[in-house]
């Protein structure tokens, strides 16, 4: 096994901050390293659930519905890459990946629209959860019967910490978007279908620092209380990578990622045991505590040799391997409005077209067939942005991992796909 080089107690309602390292849960340059690592090595870090084990193995949304968002994501690192300079590309292979030995089970949640909610928010504004068991590879739910998957295990959420300038241009960028309407704030909603002209909307058009809950490592005093003012959230991804979601990037992989500061200061977390394209509820895979094995090298002066500002990827070919799907397409008109070449708005419609399919194949409610296309490794694809004025996208399931044939029924005299 390799050298351990972030640890996790494994009472793992221990909260982050209470690690004997503890990690972080924003981005800024001055967050000290919690370990260094030689280039052309492996070595192991582990990883606390992306809440901070705010999530029970219970048959009720209460704690997705209460959650708190502010903590979140929690990760491991930084890590400084010895030799790392601003320009270089640091290369990260994920050598391996799994579960806690303590936890073999993870969670998908939808959550409420007071909340934040997902993509399909207005379709199902209330909190919902789902429990996957994890049995080596494979995976099923009590909470969403009648599949069972090998899931496709990734990190969600890595990258280099920003340079000052980076980061001080993350928030005017952000903050310039918020100032277009500053009103679009979490706070009181009408319920489902009463919603009025001027209510506020959730969420928010982006996130500004928020000094509550901010963990900056073992930064303390006024340093803690200066960088906490100035440091990026982890929601969303950004130039240095961040919480990409990439369902992809799995055992096998090859990430090259820019370095930004010396040292590089390399962290990662939101381990993932499955995911579907999107992550579409947003609290979308199947979350879970573990570990990853990762090995780490450098291409000194890589960022302008290869003329490369943001990670690029060669992902790997371990991980399930489906050869027939179902496809639902969607395009970029909703509600009786045609959206020019939003392929947002066409990705949804192929998720409602989706679940609008699921939920009488296979006896689902909507929240079911909303949490499995989150959780499961669903295909998305971008068919045509060239077409003006629809986009059109795609999402495939695979069809294998049904304990029924989900196909229609009655081809109209030509052949029975149902017989196969």
């Amino acid at each position: 096994m390799p050298d351990v080089i972030f640890e996790i107690n494994r009472d793992l309602s221990v909260p982050m901050r209470d690690q004997t390292v503890p990690g972080h849960n924003r981005w800024h340059p001055d967050i000290p390293p919690a370990n260094t690592v030689a280039p052309g090595s492996t070595y192991r870090i582990e990883c606390k659930d992306w809440t901070d084990d705010q999530v029970r193995n219970t048959d009720d949304a209460d704690d997705i519905r209460d959650m708190n968002i502010d903590p979140c994501h929690v990760l491991s690192g930084p890590f400084a890459i010895e030799g790392a300079e601003p320009g270089d590309l640091l290369v990260v292979d994920i050598v391996d990946i799994g579960p806690f030995q303590e936890q073999e089970w993870g969670y998908t949640g939808i959550f409420a629209k007071e909340n934040g909610g997902g993509f399909l928010t207005d379709h199902s504004p209330q909190a919902s959860k789902a429990i996957w068991d994890l049995d080596g590879i494979w995976t099923s739910s009590r909470h969403v019967p009648g599949v069972r998957f090998i899931g496709n295990s990734h990190p969600g959420l890595f990258g280099c910490a920003p340079s000052p300038d980076l980061l001080a241009e993350w928030n005017r960028r952000e903050q310039a978007l918020i100032d277009q309407n500053p009103d679009r704030v979490t706070g009181d909603i009408p319920a489902h279908g009463g919603e009025t002209p001027g209510a506020p909307q959730v969420p928010a058009l982006a996130l500004p620092p928020l000094p509550k809950d901010a963990l900056l490592g073992t930064l303390s005093g006024a340093d803690l209380e200066r960088a906490a003012a100035e440091a990026c959230r982890t929601i969303p991804p950004r130039e240095h990578g961040g919480n990409v979601d990439i369902k992809d990037l799995g055992v096998g992989s090859r990430v090259y990622m820019p370095v930004f500061v010396t040292g590089g200061l390399f962290s990662i977390g939101d381990l993932h045991f499955a995911q579907g394209d999107g992550e579409i509820t947003f609290c979308g895979a199947i979350e879970m505590p573990g570990f990853i094995d990762l090995h780490f090298d450098l291409i000194k002066g890589g960022m302008d040799r290869y003329k490369q500002s943001m990670p690029f990827f060669k992902p790997g070919r371990v991980g399930p391997n489906y050869s027939e799907f179902l496809t639902f397409e969607g395009i970029s008109v909703e509600d009786g409005r045609n959206y020019y070449m939003n392929a947002t708005v066409a990705y949804r419609q192929a998720c409602l077209n989706a679940i609008n399919f699921l939920m009488p194949a296979m006896g689902w409610t909507f929240e079911q067939a909303y949490l499995f296309l989150g959780a499961a490794p669903v295909d998305g694809r971008i068919g045509g942005v060239v077409d003006i004025p629809n986009s059109a996208v795609s999402i495939s399931i695979p069809l294998s991992i049904f304990d029924r044939n989900i196909l229609p029924g009655g081809a109209g005299g030509g052949r029975d796909l149902t017989a196969d």
